[in-house]
């Protein structure tokens, strides 16, 4: 088979710029900037709106909602009396986000006061609440029935505003419920995180109980740690990351299962078992392997991305199927966040080698074409991929699907477009007065970078009357 090749200038000048990517920014600000995202119902962010962005009137539903009411596939993911702390957490996820982008305190605020309500979360020394009641505010009660993948999605808000602030108060809060899920959840005798807590000897053993660990906020918070946690957190990401090979990892298919429980489950079309999950894996084990200076998890990841980037990549429409279905054939359906982690995976790639742009240039075009809802702002959560219409049974937000995988994909496009544009970009911080900006504390992101300048700017209106930071960077890495 020849190797294609590519006219690598001529990609970089294709690839969308990354002015265009902060305007994209504000297509998915348009549906969370506003009073009806941000103000409290039950003590959280209501978890469902319109997809017109209005609160939700259980007397006159909106279509989109009959339709998933009406739908076995997707019922599960709308109960109207209650709120989610995920899609809290994901929501204050990307108020913080978009303070990283743009500097504007309004949404460092947004952040804040979402990172306030999940602490009122907590559930004393048992973690935190996965659900509120819409109205009481009262939260579940059945510690037995928390995943930990929830909890790991209730530290995703609460790290944001604390990877922007080093709020050590905040820091405090984080410690302790990742210490609680690892006391609980982390079964040396199986040797794998339970989904449920391990006293209740659930057989379930799930891929998401140990990425979202690494995902949600341990690859994000571990290098803006203070000692001792940061060595700890990294001997835990080494330990999640051999889980996630030694129990997950197909050699067959080079990619890994999605639940691992017994050998039915082991076959293609099984949930989990989709490139979403595995191309998020291995670009997670990538920039683990690079956070800890271990060669062996970088040389691991990224040939087999390569190889599921080939193999989800849908020449004739320039965009990425989901995954093989149990025959084996290409399911060519647009669910929002497998075309989020595929995008991501190929621009992790790009950083060193422009001619994933081969890709990109075509994936990112069909995402803003067909994916984003310009009318309305934020991204549909299944597009037909027959017709590219969006699918009315899938709600745009959801118990499942909040801000979180919209705006990492920006925030990720905006900084990987800079470095393949050969242009230095900037992202803000909010930190306490007695701990000034340098390449030591603050990094974009995931990711590393060249210091370029930091330039302080006015003081944020925040209990450790933190100055706010702009730092510039260059070669992204």
């Amino acid at each position: 088979m020849l190797v294609p090749t590519y006219d690598t200038q001529r990609l970089i000048d294709e690839a969308i710029s990354p002015d265009i990517w902060m305007e994209h920014l504000g297509d998915l600000l348009k549906f969370w900037d506003r009073e009806e995202a941000y103000t409290l119902q039950g003590g959280l962010f209501p978890t469902y709106r319109s997809n017109e962005g209005a609160l939700i009137n259980k007397n006159n539903l909106p279509e989109e909602i009959k339709a998933a009411l009406d739908n076995t596939d997707t019922k599960g993911l709308v109960e109207l009396d209650k709120n989610f702390i995920r899609s809290h957490s994901r929501q204050t996820y990307a108020y913080g986000i978009a303070f990283h982008m743009t500097g504007k305190e309004k949404y460092l605020h947004l952040c804040r006061k979402g990172a306030m309500a999940l602490i009122e979360a907590m559930d004393g020394n048992y973690g935190m609440h996965v659900t509120r009641d819409v109205i009481s505010g009262e939260g579940d009660i059945t510690r037995a029935q928390r995943t930990s993948q929830d909890l790991a999605y209730g530290l995703t808000g609460l790290g944001m505003y604390y990877f922007l602030t080093h709020d050590q108060s905040v820091l405090h809060r984080i410690i302790q419920i990742k210490d609680y899920i690892f006391n609980v959840y982390m079964d040396d005798g199986r040797g794998y995180l339970t989904w449920y807590p391990k006293y209740t000897k659930d057989p379930d053993v799930q891929i998401v109980a140990q990425l979202d660990q690494l995902y949600a906020y341990m690859l994000m918070l571990t290098p803006s740690l203070p000692e001792p946690y940061k060595s700890i957190w990294k001997k835990d990401m080494k330990k999640i990351v051999d889980i996630l090979i030694t129990q997950f990892y197909s050699e067959k298919y080079k990619f890994f299962w999605g639940v691992e429980n017994e050998s039915t489950t082991m076959t293609l079309g099984t949930d989990h078992t989709d490139f979403g999950h595995s191309v998020k894996t291995f670009w997670v084990i990538l920039k683990v392997g690079e956070l800890l200076g271990n060669p062996f998890y970088i040389d691991f990841a990224r040939p087999k991305i390569d190889k599921i980037l080939k193999e989800a990549f849908i020449e004739k429409t320039g965009s990425w199927a989901r995954r093989f279905d149990e025959n084996g054939n290409l399911d060519i359906d647009k669910e929002w966040w497998i075309l989020a982690e595929l995008d991501q995976a190929a621009e992790i790639l790009s950083i060193h080698d422009p001619s994933y742009y081969a890709y990109l240039n075509k994936t990112h075009r069909y995402w803003l074409d067909k994916m984003v809802d310009y009318e309305n702002g934020e991204i549909w959560h299944m597009v037909d991929g027959k017709t590219d219409k969006p699918v009315i049974n899938y709600p745009k937000i959801h118990n499942w699907k909040n801000a979180l995988h919209s705006f990492e994909h920006v925030l990720f496009s905006y900084m990987t477009a800079s470095r393949v544009k050969g242009k230095a970009f900037k992202v803000y911080y909010a930190l306490p007065e007695w701990e000034k900006a340098s390449h030591y504390n603050v990094a974009p992101y995931m990711f590393f970078a060249n210091v370029v300048n930091i330039d302080k700017k006015e003081k944020a209106d925040l209990p450790d009357n933190n100055d706010i930071y702009c730092v510039t960077y260059n070669s992204l890495h």
